[in-house]
């Protein structure tokens, strides 16, 4: 299945370079050792969620599945692999036919997780496996952490909608993953038209304040807009004096004046006379629409505000301040040999400061409470315990080469929002604290 099939119009192009050298470099090594063919897991986890993060959020798995299924040498790349003398000849000739073949487990996106989490497992040959590591995480780091941003955000705006409008804060294709990330995370609109082409996430827009100052009056430019967007249109009210400008919008659009948009000043104190004006000049069903480099924090302080939608920017799509996740993809199991029937062994880096792994192929399991609200991530090697079988959180991705999982963005949306709605209450606090769900290891015989 490519993106077609899900009515995406835009193909991703080759993904190979998407890569360190370094992964060429040991594929070339692995390759002359006789170990590249090796049967091998991989894990990506985190072992700590940003400070003071409650939990973190699943988010850029369904662009990890175009990549991995677009990652091919073709005959450009090869030529600019050769010209540098990144790698052999024989390497060469192993990449111009690189497909991966190998199956991806994972968390399902839009879930949430936790430290030590195995988010996503890759599992096929070490040559395979190892090639795919920056892609993936450069992925999953990113969206990972503008979707735990935008979550945190629309928990705080409760049932006002939001609307991401982070472009021009951020590089032109990041933006495109991170309005794609922050629907993920409970957003409900893109100012970005790229993120509205490629994923069918829903876009906004009307006017900039260049719009009133290209007019001789405000007047002027209010009317041209309604003359051309029709009287539904948010008219921008903060350019010269927002209570005359409020006047004037209902003055030319009338009580059917669609919003008024704030960007500037005491949001609050502005918020509340802007309504008191609305609700006297007659306009009382004309939305309120405030923007002006919002975060969390000030999405909740405007909760007594009466603001019917926030414009996020900046905050959202450099993730509240947090841009990354800080995922690994770390080797967890390896066979003995080449043999296909080889045992796989656990391995893991031991370290101090505190970057240690825990090796072997792991489950992961969310334990609930008598109130059916999840009490503790469980993490293991071997069986799963009876009592969690139905409660395993990973999912398959990929079998055998063919992606299985794609999915529509408002079924990851959805299931955001009923994983969140599933944590303890404490989930959704702004203030800094734990991770709101333990981690519990444990490791069980298989029986074998």
């Amino acid at each position: 299945m490519n993106t077609a099939d899900l009515g995406l119009p835009v193909d991703v192009p080759s993904t190979a370079l998407f890569t360190d050298q370094y992964e060429l470099t040991m594929l070339q090594a692995a390759l002359k050792a006789g170990t590249a063919e090796r049967r091998s897991v991989f894990e990506v986890f985190t072992r700590r969620l940003p400070e003071g993060r409650r939990y973190g959020v699943v988010a850029g798995t369904g662009r990890v599945l175009d990549a991995v299924e677009n990652f091919r040498f073709d005959a450009g790349v090869l030529g600019f692999l050769r010209e540098r003398q990144i790698v052999d000849e024989a390497t060469l000739d192993w990449l111009a036919g690189y497909r991966f073949t190998g199956d991806v487990l994972g968390y399902p996106e839009g879930e949430v997780y936790f430290p030590g989490s195995p988010i996503m497992r890759v599992e096929g040959s070490f040559a395979e496996c190892v090639l795919l590591e920056t892609v993936i995480l450069s992925i999953l780091n990113h969206d990972s952490a503008i979707a735990a941003a935008a979550s945190r955000m629309s928990s705080a705006a409760g049932s006002r909608p939001l609307i991401e409008m982070g472009a021009r804060r951020t590089h032109e294709l990041s933006a495109v993953a991170a309005a794609r990330a922050a629907y993920v995370g409970g957003f409900t609109t893109t100012s970005d038209l790229a993120a509205g082409f490629r994923y069918g996430i829903p876009t906004v827009g009307t006017s900039a304040h260049a719009f009133t100052l290209l007019h001789d009056t405000e007047r002027d430019a209010f009317r041209a807009q309604v003359d051309a967007l029709g009287r539904g249109t948010t008219l921008l009210v903060d350019t010269y004096d927002v209570a005359e400008a409020v006047r004037t919008a209902v003055e030319v659009a009338g009580p059917e004046l669609g919003a008024v948009r704030i960007d500037s000043g005491d949001l609050l104190l502005v918020a509340h006379r802007v309504r008191q004006q609305l609700d006297e000049l007659g306009a009382t069903d004309t939305k309120i629409v405030v923007t002006s480099d919002l975060d969390e924090y000030a999405i909740a302080s405007l909760a007594a505000a009466p603001v019917d939608a926030y414009g996020v920017g900046t905050q959202l799509v450099t993730g509240s301040g947090h841009p990354t996740a800080s995922m690994v993809y770390k080797l967890v199991a390896r066979a003995e040999s080449d043999d296909p029937r080889a045992p796989l062994v656990p391995v893991a880096k031991k370290s101090s400061g505190g970057k240690t792994s825990i090796g072997g192929l792991k489950w992961a399991a969310r334990r609930l409470d008598e109130d059916g609200i999840a009490e503790a991530e469980v993490v293991g090697t071997g069986a799963v315990p009876a009592e969690l079988a139905g409660r395993q959180l990973q999912v398959e991705l990929v079998k055998g080469g063919e992606v299985l999982a794609r999915e529509p963005l408002d079924v990851v949306r959805d299931r955001h929002i009923a994983a969140r709605a599933g944590l303890p209450l404490s989930a959704t606090q702004l203030s800094r604290g734990e991770p709101v769900l333990p981690t519990e290891y444990v490791q069980v015989p298989s029986g074998n």
